[in-house]
């Protein structure tokens, strides 16, 4: 049975921080940050939101659009990182929002759970809602997968200029209109890693910047690797010689805690598989130097990034390898229209891969691209750490979906926060009632309880 996305909706707050304000708060060079890192805008959660009411939001917005009764849900997971209770999952929390709309006990039927694993954990979600479908489970009804989530640094810190915030929801059924999942590929990586974590009873993550990224590059092509081995075992693919996975991929979309890793993440996965080709001669030619290689080939990657003199030759030849036109051909096709939407809005953790995809959808689309039966390759990365890769076709019904795309109007009228409006909000320093915006048609928080028997509970409502 087909099993795979038949919808994607967003929900981003209306607040954001501009990066040149931020960097010039900050003392950095505000072309270096946006060059760097691919940041124009940060969106910022409102003291009445938090991962739970945007979960709730992007739901309502894509059950109105699809006109869906939660008759038509058969399953509500939410993926985030950043939970508030060790216990009680958020898709309760959201499921309480969305009664207040279509009636108390109307999603009591409804199966579901919070996942965590970082920033793949969303992936994880869609797989095992996917076979839930392809089971012959669902008997007739979909899921949703929401991923949610407030990427928030401490001030002051390298990760601050990469924070967001947003959901994302995707709609899955065993008829997409968007894209159907490619069956028996999926590949994962997976070992006990420290690089990026929140330890209980911190709000800010730890987080080892040089260290996660390169993990991350890692995780994913090992995930590649084992992905590839599956799509040659199943017959999915036909590998001809001299051919690479990437090949036969037509959009690649990364997880993106900034656009530019995108771009990173892509040049070392392209540089992985065109290494044993014929190509790589003529590109090496081209470029004018021979690929680097660290002191100890086989070291840890403390090892790698403390050899200083490989690093510098490495970041110099990477320089070099983008700016060939056979580089520039793969990343402008593949993966270039996905980093649009977030260099506007900023890390959503969970959902940045998602963003990507939908803001794939919608810019390669205007492009006038034909979209139909294209393979999008989705290469997921979560610290601690899991990688995740795998695929799907889009389908015949994607152009009534995808036209109505407008992530400009989706976004709506957004307010540009002064930097102490900025740093009152991540400082918590606003109470629910002191929102700067006051929405309609919205879930917001409007309490969090304090005494003791009651402590933590939250109490949302919908903004008529």
């Amino acid at each position: 049975m087909a099993a795979g996305i038949d919808d994607i909706a967003i929900y981003i707050p209306r607040l954001y921080i501009d990066a040149s304000d931020f960097a010039k708060a900050r003392g950095l060079d505000p072309v270096k940050l946006q060059k760097g890192l691919g940041v124009s805008q940060m969106a910022i959660v409102d003291a009445n939101q938090d991962p739970a009411c945007l979960a709730a939001n992007a739901c309502l917005k894509i059950m109105q659009n699809n006109k869906l009764s939660p008759e038509d849900i058969g399953r509500l997971y939410v993926s985030t990182e950043s939970a508030f209770d060790e216990s009680k999952a958020m898709n309760s929390y959201v499921i309480g929002m969305l009664e207040q709309v279509y009636g108390q006990g109307s999603f009591e039927h409804c199966g579901g759970i919070e996942t965590k694993f970082a920033c793949v954990s969303g992936s994880y979600a869609l797989y095992d809602n996917a076979n839930w479908i392809r089971a012959d489970e669902a008997d007739g009804k979909a899921a949703l997968v929401v991923v949610s989530d407030i990427a928030k640094y401490d001030m002051g810190s390298s990760g601050e200029m990469t924070q967001g915030a947003g959901s994302v929801v995707m709609l899955l059924n065993d008829k997409p209109r968007l894209l159907e999942f490619d069956p028996k590929v999926t590949a994962t990586s997976i070992k006990d890693e420290y690089d990026f974590y929140r330890p209980f009873g911190k709000e800010t993550p730890i987080v080892h910047g040089q260290y996660s990224n390169m993990l991350y590059m890692i995780q994913v092509r090992k995930a590649l690797e084992a992905y590839k081995k599956k799509v040659i075992k199943t017959g999915l693919i036909k590998m001809e010689s001299g051919d690479t996975i990437l090949d036969h991929m037509d959009y690649i979309n990364m997880h993106l805690p900034y656009s530019n890793m995108g771009k990173k993440a892509l040049a070392y996965l392209v540089r992985h598989e065109w290494r044993q080709l014929p190509r790589w001669k003529r590109i090496l030619k081209e470029i004018g130097m021979e690929e680097p290689v660290p002191k100890d080939p086989r070291g840890t990657i403390e090892s790698v990034l403390g050899d200083q003199e490989f690093m510098t030759k490495d970041h110099e030849f990477t320089k070099l390898f983008t700016k060939t036109q056979e580089y520039q051909e793969v990343y402008e096709a593949k993966l270039s229209s996905s980093l649009i939407a977030s260099t506007m809005i900023g890390n959503l953790y969970t959902a940045s891969l998602y963003l990507g995809f939908r803001s794939s959808l919608e810019f390669e689309y205007q492009k006038g691209v034909d979209l139909l039966g294209k393979r999008v390759g989705f290469g997921s990365y979560g610290s601690g750490s899991s990688a995740m890769v795998f695929s799907g076709v889009i389908q015949p019904g994607f152009e009534e979906v995808v036209k109505n795309m407008n992530l400009e109007s989706e976004l709506g009228d957004r307010r540009r926060l002064t930097l102490d409006e900025y740093e009152d909000l991540h400082e918590n320093k606003l109470t629910p009632e002191n929102s700067m915006i006051h929405s309609k048609k919205e879930f917001v928080l409007v309490d969090v309880k304090t005494d003791e028997e009651s402590r933590g509970e939250r109490r949302y409502v919908f903004n008529e």
